[in-house]
């Protein structure tokens, strides 16, 4: 017989309450939750799954690195070494082909001739494939149709893929591709692109139904108002540029399956679609993800193309195929994040309170639907920021243009939303006299106006006013309000500029079946632990948070906690990753997973270590490393090891699997009202800068955040994520600019003509703070609050401080229209036409100019 191995000594946490024992203790309102909070879970009383999670030791938790502790990256060390493998670290089959693609040359027109048998016929080739090879479906929409696996007549963007080749080595399948393509095997009748979203919204050329949110009447609102403040804006798009590219390895298996390793945020849809165009049954795909390089949201959708084609060329030849995007090609093919065109009418009081009117947003979403209704649904949600729109309608259309398919990216459409109200703030502000802060205040939901223009109540008020009030005082913002007046007063050139915007951002899938998860638990007979979960790792710190779940649920150290690669074969049809999700979700699905396995492991003990007398069944917990049954002198202490040993002996599941559906969330699309969202994520940040109004070139001095997350589970990774999110919001915003020529091609399509912020562009003052003090006040993972997405929206402080400092031009009586990117260019514009309306130019010097 086998010895098994017996723990010594196990890792430990904080004590546990067991499924069946007696309810957990509701925290006390006084100390855990805010008034609002406690109101606001006394309304869904034994409505919410899960409520009244366990309360911890923080400091317990924190000795142990379980949740709630500033744990490092589980990776970090790979990450920093090198060691992390990708997916071209990933070592291949001697016999391996390389792929490239044929990627159409023009915006719009018909494939007219393609001949493959000329291309297979080219030095090193050993296969080409097109529209005609593929054996099963040749529609890879993700939602709806609209996306073809390769072209088959019509083109609808420059850069969509003709075919592919594969060959002995990525240079011979590259060439091969150049040598077929100026061999004339394809020819096109070109014809003339649309590549305006406004004109294809007037057309009504849309990808989607144009959808209405509306609560009010906002009509009569604006035709009684005493002022009506309007505006436009166009807010540009974004280039994902994570640092790993498109990129996969497919391997061919017994029958006739597929193994998929990929860079990919959603892997239960590339199995979907892969097992589709093969034409085979989904469990003869695994799709596995063990990290990425970075997502953003570009691979939640457009990471299967290429595990597709990559598949299509495995099953034709038996042999693995390795397919990845050269940057260049990467940003031709793959859609972006959606530039809007935004306009705005809004009925004010005196003071400058919204009272009701009119949003409109245009979303520019490419050739194909892909995730475009969902994203302009969000931007619609978004538009009221933190602030209450009174009686108002809002508008989203999908407009049609022959560029990629625009997709996901992280906010989801809700950034290009606050935008509009954002605008309407400062613009409002001007036309009152007062300052953008004063208008902004006044305006934020509060009793008696605290629902959206959705339907949805928005709750913890008190945080929402207390955050910006603590941020407000923490960043000293009235004595440098002041002292930047004063200096913009005698400083004709530099012109200086503060901003402080709010965040209120959404959490949940706004498709309700998105909102749930699975979780596989292992216990080993030597006490170590295995968790699996559906949620991918692309540097955001999720597997360490999981992990840290798993390891206080147990009451072990994060070190006797192992996670896996996430696999289809493991835990099925999963959700992207995305949201802001993904710990949420898959946090409380691994949780789940331990409670079960609590569970049964307490029965047993309750029997197995009978000495005498039963243990205390009801008392029972797991603390540092240990069953620990009844009290004092009748205290039991079990070590971990022991207890998982005997239960294997005594043929006791070590095994579980965990699920977990978030309740209460519901839209109604046919009348456009709702709860959307599980809860409200909030935060804030105050942005100064300096602008040069001769150059349009301006710097960020400083930067004071304030985030909430409600009871973090991972303060380290939660601020590095607000620090993450701010930097790439700001470059959004500034300096990340996309350029079409009037064929419709991107020739802003690699790091020498794109600009994504450096290191020299951080702020040289840059504070963050988490908001402390205020769980979610819904049953989230240990009342924890997403992190992912929220804090990009604060990036918005700076475009605003951007406008007040050229407000300044014409003595703060008018916010200028600056759309974005605001770069340089733009912002000396905008500086030019505040002048030509309201100053003397050149200005007079007391003393004359050296």
């Amino acid at each position: 017989m086998r010895t098994l191995t017996k723990l010594s000594k196990a890792p430990g946490a904080a004590p546990a309450q067991a499924p069946g024992a007696a309810p957990a203790r509701e925290p006390d309102t006084a100390t855990d939750l805010s008034a609002d909070a406690a109101r606001a879970r006394q309304a869904q009383h034994d409505r919410i799954k899960g409520d009244g999670p366990l309360a911890r030791e923080i400091a317990q938790a924190a000795s142990h690195g379980h949740a709630g502790s500033a744990r490092a990256h589980e990776s970090a060390v790979k990450h920093v070494t090198g060691r992390a493998a990708y997916i071209d670290d990933l070592k291949a089959p001697a016999d391996c082909l390389h792929l490239a693609l044929a990627l159409s040359p023009v915006a719009h027109g018909r494939l007219t001739r393609l001949d493959l048998d000329r291309v297979r016929a080219l030095p090193g080739v050993v296969d080409a494939v097109g529209f005609d090879d593929v054996p099963g479906h040749t529609d890879i929409g993700p939602v709806f149709p609209g996306d073809p696996i390769f072209v088959e007549d019509e083109i609808s963007y420059a850069g969509q893929v003709l075919f592919a080749v594969a060959a002995e080595s990525h240079a011979a399948a590259r060439d091969a591709v150049k040598a077929a393509m100026e061999a004339g095997v394809v020819e096109i009748d070109e014809q003339p692109a649309s590549l305006d979203p406004v004109a294809a919204a007037d057309r009504g050329e849309f990808v989607r139904p144009t959808h209405i949110q509306q609560g009010g009447d906002w009509e009569a609102t604006l035709a009684g108002a005493s002022r009506v403040v309007e505006g436009e804006q166009f807010v540009g798009g974004q280039e994902h540029f994570y640092l790993e590219g498109q990129a996969c390895l497919v391997t061919p298996t017994e029958d006739e399956g597929v193994v998929v390793h990929t860079s990919n945020q959603h892997p239960s849809e590339t199995q979907k679609l892969v097992a589709e165009v093969l034409g085979i049954p989904f469990h003869a795909v695994t799709v596995e993800v063990r990290r990425m390089g970075g997502g953003f949201g570009g691979k939640e959708t457009q990471a299967s193309p290429w595990a597709c084609i990559a598949a299509l060329v495995a099953r034709r030849t038996g042999r693995a195929a390795r397919l990845r995007l050269p940057r260049a090609e990467d940003m031709r093919v793959t859609g972006k994040r959606h530039p809007f065109h935004n306009r705005y009418r809004l009925a004010v009081d005196e003071h400058g309170v919204i009272q009701g009117g009119e949003i409109t947003v245009i979303g520019d979403c490419g050739y194909s639907p892909d995730l475009s209704d969902a994203i302009v649904d969000r931007a619609m949600f978004h538009a009221d920021n933190a602030y209450s729109l009174g009686a108002a309608r809002v508008t989203g259309h999908r407009a049609r243009t022959h560029t990629a398919s625009n997709t996901a990216f992280r906010g989801f459409g809700g950034p290009q939303g606050m935008m509009v109200i954002e605008a309407a703030m400062d613009d409002i502000a001007r036309r009152v006299g007062e300052d953008p802060l004063t208008v902004r205040k006044r305006n934020l939901y509060r009793q008696g106006r605290d629902v959206t223009h959705y339907g949805q109540t928005v709750e913890q008020l008190g945080l929402l006013h207390e955050l910006v009030e603590r941020l407000e005082a923490s960043s000293d913002y009235w004595a440098r309000r002041e002292a930047i007046t004063a200096f913009n007063a005698r400083s004709p050139v530099i012109k200086r500029g503060l901003a402080l915007t709010p965040v209120k951002f959404g959490i949940s899938f706004t498709a309700k079946h998105l909102n749930q998860a699975g979780a596989l638990l292992h216990v080993y007979t030597d006490g170590s632990v295995q968790i699996n979960h559906g949620g991918t790792e692309m540097g955001q710190g999720l597997h360490t948070k999981i992990c840290q779940v798993v390891a206080r649920e147990l009451s072990l150290d994060m070190e006797a906690v192992r996670i896996t690669a996430t696999r289809t074969d493991k835990v099925p049809n999963t959700s992207p990753t995305a949201a802001s999700s993904g710990a949420d979700l898959n946090g409380m699905a691994a949780r789940d997973a331990c409670l079960t396995l609590k569970a049964r492991l307490f029965d047993f003990a309750a029997e197995h270590f009978y000495q005498g007398h039963a243990l205390d069944r009801e008392g029972m917990r797991l603390e540092d490393g240990h069953l620990v049954a009844g009290e004092g002198e009748s205290e039991r202490r079990i070590p971990w090891g022991e207890l998982v040993q005997a239960a294997y002996l005594g043929r006791v599941s070590l095994s579980e699997k965990g699920f977990y559906a978030t309740p209460l969330i519901h839209y109604d699309r046919g009348s456009g009202q709702g709860r959307p969202f599980y809860y409200y994520a909030f935060g804030a940040a105050v942005a100064e800068v300096s602008v040069d109004t001769l150059s349009g070139e301006y710097q960020v001095d400083r930067v004071d955040i304030l985030h909430d997350v409600g009871d973090s589970l991972n303060p380290a990774i939660d601020i590095g994520q607000v620090e993450g999110g701010f930097i790439q919001g700001m470059g959004w915003l500034t300096s990340e600019e996309l350029k079409w020529n009037e064929a419709g091609r991107l020739i802003s399509d690699g790091p020498a003509t794109y600009k994504i912020p450096t290191y020299g562009d951080l702020p040289p003052v840059f504070n963050v703070e988490l908001m402390e003090g205020h769980p979610n006040s819904m049953a989230s993972i240990y009342r924890s609050k997403a992190v992912g997405e929220p804090p990009f929206m604060l990036g918005i402080s700076v475009w605003s401080a951007l406008r007040d400092a050229l407000a300044s031009l014409a003595d703060y009586r008018e916010a200028p229209r600056l759309d974005t990117p605001a770069t340089p260019e733009r912002v000396l514009l905008a500086a030019e036409a505040l002048r030509s309306r309201h100053s003397d130019w050149p200005p007079a010097f007391e003393e004359p100019l050296p």
